[in-house]
């Protein structure tokens, strides 16, 4: 489906257009515009968007979701819509309702690790939750003894220290000490790592969509800066750094977006799944640093300044390379996945997609 006939796209972007405008949002001190846009998005179905009907959401298919994280990126969007939409996804797997308001999933990082007592209490501790502070239940993955478990837990009690990312978002750490959930349900055939690789999937796909516009940013404003009687674009040092900018989004991109199809297409998270996901977090997190770095050096010394909204979606690209996983881990993951296949099955993995 073209983007210009998707339905929830197009309706996610007129919100971020009327309520979320960069600069508006950058220059806003209060915040006063989390609470309106997140009630637009509400009404809209757009953060259960993943969710079926029959457990309390719009329906949407995976693909219209992952669109939607796209454009999401494209606004640098500071509100949990991602997360929410992951914690929706999640709780479907083991067919619980989603409730209303803000969510967020735990764990948020695959090196830790909730786990499911005999009495059906959650406990562990997960680091760098994106957003733990304003969701109201978190979506819960637990290891027991008979296997892992999805559990819809109510925020208020756990125990959340405050953190923020490198883009001042709330990325916390969250503490469950034998916790009782409202609901929990066994998760067969369902583990930490597809979770992992589905939140690397969403965050690539934010990242490439934050490329995309200090992109747009950069070109815009070498266009209308002046130096030494002539416009910056002119200048052949810009137009390179300019076309570096334009590959790195562009492979991002490319790398998320088939990442996403993968996923949207698969019936399980299997080895080409694997591939296309793992590949996307790695390739997504090398454009943001790269891109950002290229876009600051256009923009020069007001790219740093608070009042310039560049650093909306440099720094937001920079803390998504972490969640569910960075770069290095996704790197030695993949390697071991071709390890342990063997020479002769890797062009065969390639090829397949």
């Amino acid at each position: 489906m073209a983007e210009s006939d998707n339905i929830v796209v197009e309706t996610a972007e007129k919100i971020f257009a009327d309520l979320a405008d960069p600069q508006t949002i950058n220059n806003d001190r209060k915040d006063s515009w989390q609470a309106p846009l997140w009630q637009a998005l509400s009404e809209a179905g757009l953060p259960l968007s993943w969710v079926p009907d029959d457990f309390g959401g719009s329906g949407a298919s995976l693909a219209d979701g992952f669109a939607l994280l796209n454009a999401a990126g494209r606004f640098a969007v500071a509100v949990p819509l991602a997360e929410t939409m992951l914690a929706g996804w999640l709780l479907a797997q083991a067919k619980i309702t989603s409730p209303e308001g803000e969510m967020t999933v735990l764990p948020a990082s695959p090196k830790d690790r909730i786990t499911l007592d005999a009495d059906g209490a959650v406990s562990g501790r997960a680091r760098g939750v994106p957003f733990a502070k304003a969701a109201k239940h978190f979506a819960v993955l637990a290891h027991g003894k008979d296997g892992v478990s999805i559990a819809l837990v109510d925020a208020a009690k756990a125990r959340i220290e405050t953190g923020l990312n490198v883009g001042y978002d709330h990325s916390d750490t969250v503490t469950l000490d034998k916790v009782q959930p409202v609901t929990i349900k066994p998760a067969k055939g369902f583990n930490q790592t597809n979770l992992m690789l589905m939140g690397g999937v969403a965050r690539s796909l934010q990242i490439a969509g934050a490329l995309e516009s200090m992109l747009d940013i950069s070109v815009r404003y070498s266009n209308e800066r002046v130096a030494f009687e002539k416009k910056i674009s002119k200048f052949q040092a810009v137009q390179h750094n300019l076309a570096r900018l334009a590959g790195e989004s562009a492979a991002a991109l490319a790398a998320a977006t088939s990442a996403a199809d993968a996923i949207a297409n698969a019936k399980a998270f299997d080895d080409e799944v694997y591939l296309e996901a793992a590949s996307a977090k790695i390739r997504c997190a090398e454009a943001a640093e790269k891109g950002g770095a290229i876009a600051h050096q256009v923009h020069g010394a007001i790219g740093f300044t608070m009042e310039h909204i560049l650093h909306r979606y440099s720094l937001r690209a920079l803390a998504w390379r972490d969640d569910f996983g960075s770069e290095s881990h996704w790197a030695v993951e993949l390697g071991k996945l071709v390890a342990n296949r063997g020479a002769d099955e890797l062009w065969p993995l390639v090829a397949s997609r």
